[in-house]
């Protein structure tokens, strides 16, 4: 389980907290523990740090939803900032925006700012065996990374600010407003030499091959984040995320059903009328259940914890085996004549017992 503080409680916002609450709490938290306000402070740094990684998975519809249903497991780990994974500047270029004026913007080095690169997408196949304990993954992934060489220069447009100040005339007067550079994006900068097997951003394609931990429990359709495994960000900027999505192979006998697992056995006739020990799959090998003697066709036995793990380690599924009778197609003359002799005898004529009675004479006096 990790150790890490729920983000709801790191922001001091109720779960049901909207968009525009979770925007004000970070601001507030942000502007109270940020670095040029408490310089040299790592306590304050930190906090610095968890508030940001709050506000970047609260913040997003999708991993807000992720974090709502499985809490931390959900995003592998943390949202991006955890353990260190990302420094200040990171968290100033996706997030400068909250600070507004109060400290430039959120913004360094005269209003530069580092471009993040883009994130990958990559589907994984697991099966009921590997949801069930948990995997590690190793992939290999095509992905951009910044090419060796590359040189770069002051932009001219911004004059290495990285962004640029326009006058527009309105009726209150001339208005000064300040937006990113269209040139450089918001770098300061733009390429002076590349390799020629690079693109405009000096990034070039390099196979790279990642492990991934996938936690025990996941389900089709989750995704997981991998911090910084995407395509490099230009002039060494941040790097992307990794995100994967996964995909469950179908089991041969096994069915899943959120944490539980169910099962179809069939027995023949006589097993069911005289009971019988019978052998099934599970998710890791194999269990023995002894069918009672009279057991009708659709009962249920359930062997608890025999499922799978719940994502975030509070509990495991139980095996649901649904019993089934099996008819046999042909049989043999011998075999005819002594189920001909049982179908005379009372024993092995249907019985309705008393509840069973009671509901068939309403209905019958319904319709007197």
């Amino acid at each position: 389980m990790s150790n890490k503080r729920d983000y709801y409680e790191v922001l001091g916002i109720s779960r049901n907290a909207n968009e525009s609450e979770i925007k004000k709490a970070y601001r507030k938290l942000a502007l109270q523990y940020h670095p040029d306000k408490n310089p040299d402070d790592a306590v304050a740094e930190e906090k610095f740090k968890e508030a940001a990684e709050a506000y970047e998975i609260l913040s997003d519809a999708n991993k807000k939803s992720r974090y709502d249903q499985y809490g931390h497991a959900g995003m592998n780990g943390g949202g991006g900032f955890g353990g260190g994974g990302m420094n200040m500047d990171d968290i100033f270029s996706q997030f400068g925006d909250v600070f507004g004026g109060g400290f430039g913007g959120g913004r360094r080095g005269g209003g530069q700012r580092t471009i993040k690169g883009s994130n990958l997408r990559v589907k994984m196949k697991l099966t009921l065996e590997e949801i069930a304990e948990g995997v590690k993954k190793k992939i290999k992934v095509n992905k951009l990374v910044n090419a060796e060489g590359v040189t770069s220069k002051s932009c001219t447009t911004c004059n290495g600010q990285g962004r640029v100040t326009r006058m527009a005339q309105t009726f209150l007067g001339n208005m000064q407003t300040q937006t990113t550079c269209p040139t450089c994006q918001g770098a300061g900068k733009v390429i002076d030499y590349k390799p020629s097997d690079s693109d405009a951003n000096g990034l070039k394609r390099q196979e790279e091959v990642i492990e991934i931990d996938i936690p025990a429990g996941v389900e089709e359709g989750m995704q997981l984040s991998v911090t910084g495994k995407g395509n490099a960000g230009p002039f060494n900027g941040i790097p992307g995320d990794l995100i994967v999505v996964i995909e469950e192979i179908q089991h041969d006998t096994l069915r899943r059903e959120g944490d539980n697992i169910h099962y179809d056995a069939y027995i023949n006739f006589a097993d069911a009328v005289l009971g019988e020990s019978i052998e099934i799959p599970t998710i890791n090998g194999k269990a023995k259940i002894k069918v009672e003697p009279g057991t009708q066709s659709g009962k249920m036995l359930r062997l608890k914890g025999k499922g799978l793990p719940q994502l975030q380690g509070y509990g495991t599924g139980d095996l649901f085996v649904h019993i089934n009778i099996w008819t046999p197609s042909k049989i043999s003359k011998e075999e005819k004549e002594l189920l001909e002799k049982l179908q005379k005898s009372d024993n092995f004529k249907p019985k309705l017992d008393g509840s069973e009675k009671g509901f068939f004479q309403k209905v019958k006096d319904m319709f007197q």
